[in-house]
């Protein structure tokens, strides 16, 4: 019951932030975030399940009851993990303390309602990565969209509105054409399932039982259905060019909200992809590869260029997070244990070091009021431990040896390269390969421009060091981000044993 006690604690938390004084609400919900911290690790430290919880592997701290039978099928209250789900559930707990402590200084106002919603938000993430029926799993999904909705639109920038409703209305329709896909496959089934169990739907895919359904051989359907719920996910990666919303939701969104944006939320999309997507019906993905791995080089490419063109800094850090889900991409699709682990293990990296990244915009923000390159030069001097961990973040986005970015790219490039799921394989990441020589442009000019050179700065507001609680979270990401760089299996080794499964059968 400790998925539950981590869900029920989190949303208990969430209310009594809500009714606290705006004065203590910070303090308050950082200290109870903490709980899910150690429930986390408590977990990670225990685990001892192999396999894939989708393909008949053994689950880590389930719980399975009927809830209600609906048309003939059963929900149920599923929840669980494995080694891929477990350290999303991990990296969320830690990134959602951190991004509260990152929010005591820009937010000033309505504190007690934007800790609560904060905390809301972590519990709903943590349930949509251990929920195993789909239901649940959708209601959880669902539900993020309501903070993170409210958090931008009420505490965003002058454009929170625009922003709040544009990423509301792209991800609610992509939410409804993955579930049209999904549900489609379900009547595909027929009799051959009984609920709405996720391991029970993918086994009976894999196993080959999908009928005709509205019209549609099987082949058809399923060919459909994986279109649909690609495209539904691929909004919440994002892909391009699907990714539009993003930007404005980072820019206009206060920074610990783009923390989790980046950090967790995203990782919404690529986790549903592997889930659904490349374990349920890989005889697709696989038969899809050339227009899939197209998408992701796009995603690389293009995502990079657009940083390279922009002033802002929380807008360069945005567009580098599409071009780092293009890698996760790449690596799903590879259907290789280094491909699909790595991808896997890019999603824990890509946290931490985005979440650092845009805690390093935030605090120089705080003290200089502007993100704009052109306003500000040599600010290193006056802020240096801040200047410091932004140029060690960014050389961990660039893929610096001993930091988790470099051992999520290596294990994705490893993977595809060796993939011989279609022969240009190796031709599609060697151009992926040349997106991080665009990032390290686009980073090493931002950094050049505005961390050194002389001292010049248009504002109003005088420059110093940023005060411990703003640096404090900069430097834990830091440290989690050169510890899993070090120490990789801390992760990977679990995430193997969930993918191999994945890798056998289903026409691979």
């Amino acid at each position: 019951m400790i998925i539950e006690a981590l869900i029920a604690v989190t949303f208990l938390a969430a209310l009594v932030v809500f009714v606290a004084p705006d004065e203590y609400a910070g303090r308050l919900a950082a200290a109870l975030s903490a709980l899910p911290i150690l429930g986390s690790l408590w977990m990670w430290a225990q685990y001892d399940a192999s396999g894939n919880a989708l393909l008949g592997g053994s689950i880590a701290f389930e719980t399975d009851a009927v809830w209600l039978t609906l048309g003939g099928l059963d929900l149920h209250w599923f929840v669980g993990v494995d080694g891929i789900s477990l350290p999303l559930v991990v990296l969320t707990t830690i990134l959602s303390t951190l991004a509260i402590v990152s929010a005591w200084t820009p937010i000033t106002e309505r504190e007690s309602q934007f800790y609560g919603l904060m905390l809301f938000m972590e519990a709903n993430l943590i349930g949509v990565f251990t929920a195993l029926d789909f239901f649940a799993w959708f209601v959880f999904w669902e539900a993020v969209l309501v903070p993170m909705y409210f958090l931008i639109g009420v505490w965003g920038g002058p454009n929170r509105r625009y922003a709040a409703i544009k990423f509301f209305v792209y991800t609610n329709v992509a939410s409804l054409v993955m579930f049209i896909g999904f549900i489609a496959l379900v009547f595909g089934l027929g009799d051959s399932v009984s609920s709405m169990r996720l391991p029970e739907i993918a086994q009976a895919l894999r196993a080959g039982e999908l009928g005709a359904f509205a019209g549609l051989d099987a082949a058809t359907l399923k060919t459909v259905a994986f279109v649909a719920t690609f495209l539904g996910f691929a909004v919440k990666v994002p892909v391009a060019p699907l990714h539009t919303w993003l930007p404005d939701a980072h820019v206009e969104a206060p920074t610990p909200v783009s923390v989790m944006l980046a950090g967790v939320l995203l990782k919404m999309g690529t986790y549903a992809l592997l889930r659904f997507n490349f374990t349920m019906m890989p005889d697709v993905a696989t038969a899809l590869v050339v227009p899939i791995a197209g998408i992701a080089v796009i995603s690389v490419i293009y995502g990079a260029m657009l940083a390279l063109a922009q002033q802002d800094l929380k807008r360069i850090v945005a567009y580098s997070s599409v071009s780092s889900m293009g890698y996760v991409i790449l690596g799903l699709v590879a259907y290789t244990t280094y491909g699909v682990g790595g991808a896997t293990f890019q999603m824990i990296a890509h946290g931490l070091i985005s979440g650092l990244m845009f805690m390093a915009v935030g605090v120089i923000y705080n003290t200089t009021h502007t993100r704009m390159v052109g306003d500000m030069s040599g600010i290193a001097d006056r802020m240096p431990l801040t200047a410091g961990i932004f140029v060690a973040g960014a050389f961990g986005y660039m893929g610096l040896p001993l930091m988790a970015g470099f051992a999520g790219e290596f294990f994705i490039f490893k993977g595809s390269f060796e993939s011989t799921v279609h022969a240009g394989m190796p031709l599609f990441t060697a151009a992926a390969m040349f997106g991080i020589v665009i990032v390290a442009g686009y980073l090493l000019f931002a950094m050049q421009r505005t961390l050194f050179g002389p001292f010049s700065f248009d504002g109003e507001y005088e420059i110093t060091n940023a005060p411990f609680h703003d640096v404090a979270p900069l430097a834990v990401l830091l440290l989690l981000t050169i510890v899993l760089g070090v120490a990789p299996d801390l992760f990977f080794g679990m995430i193997q044993e969930a993918v191999n499964p994945i890798l056998t059968g289903g026409g691979l």
